[in-house]
């Protein structure tokens, strides 16, 4: 069981800062210029969250949910603000640096799990490590013992597309997990699955930040999952409305 935690834990990863925040976005903005007009995407949004905590980010259709998560990803550069992981500033970085950040310390789950189905299970999980620079033999233990601890480790040689929607997913928290990585983006991670897998996916979610100390950002318009997480942060129009404890 020790070795299941070690993938997950914090003990192994070097951290550059001692800041007990895993996150800061300090003023962040978000203008698109669009052939009906300028769109104000996010105005001047600031938040901190910590180290392990689960939060919620819900708000109606166009509110910044999901530009929230391609800046905090680091797949779109603001247009103004700051956004700090671990205490590093993202965009003070190159293209390249910024990418290796992204894969070393951000992992992706999605609604649409977002695998490759002309290939393994066990080659989806690798993928990030070897990207990383892991070697074949290193990412593939590791992806052996998270595939383990989430119980798919029998399902490693089938392709994705031959899994039910929960074993999807599952594969997809496997492989968010592959490189230890201090914060996890989940854009609806239930919303295709039925009521039960989607809960038992929430429930896996949950235990990432409450026993392994992962920090979880999750999208979700569920009002009864978003009240379950540690904080919910409402959007409106680009802008906190609410931020509460649960």
């Amino acid at each position: 069981m020790s070795n299941k935690q070690d993938l997950i834990s914090e003990k192994n990863i070097k951290m550059e800062t001692d800041d007990s925040h895993a996150l800061r976005v300090e003023n962040l903005s978000k203008i698109y210029d669009t052939s009906a007009g300028r769109v104000v995407a996010l105005d001047k949004v600031s938040f901190t969250i910590k180290k392990g905590e689960f939060v919620s980010v819900v708000g109606p259709s166009g509110s910044g949910k999901s530009t929230i998560l391609n800046l905090v990803g680091a797949l779109d550069r603001p247009t103004s603000g700051k956004i700090s992981i671990d205490g590093i500033n993202m965009f003070s970085m190159n293209d390249s640096e910024i990418a290796t950040m992204r894969n070393k310390r951000i992992g992706f789950i999605f609604q649409s799990f977002n695998l490759i189905n002309r290939t393994t299970v066990l080659k989806n999980v690798k993928l990030p490590g070897l990207i990383s620079g892991m070697s074949h033999d290193v990412a593939e233990f590791r992806a052996m013992k998270i595939l383990e601890a989430l119980g798919i480790d029998d399902k490693k040689d089938q392709k994705p597309i031959n899994l039910s929607g929960g074993q999807q997913q599952r594969v997809a928290i496997a492989r968010s997990l592959i490189n230890n990585p201090s914060i996890i983006l989940a854009d609806e991670p239930t919303g295709n699955l039925d009521t039960k897998t989607g809960d038992d996916v929430f429930t896996m979610l949950k235990n990432l930040s409450h026993k392994f100390q992962r920090t979880v950002i999750m999208v979700t318009h569920n009002p009864e999952l978003a009240e379950s997480s540690d904080r919910s942060i409402l959007l409106r129009d680009g802008r906190i409305e609410k931020d509460v404890y649960n």
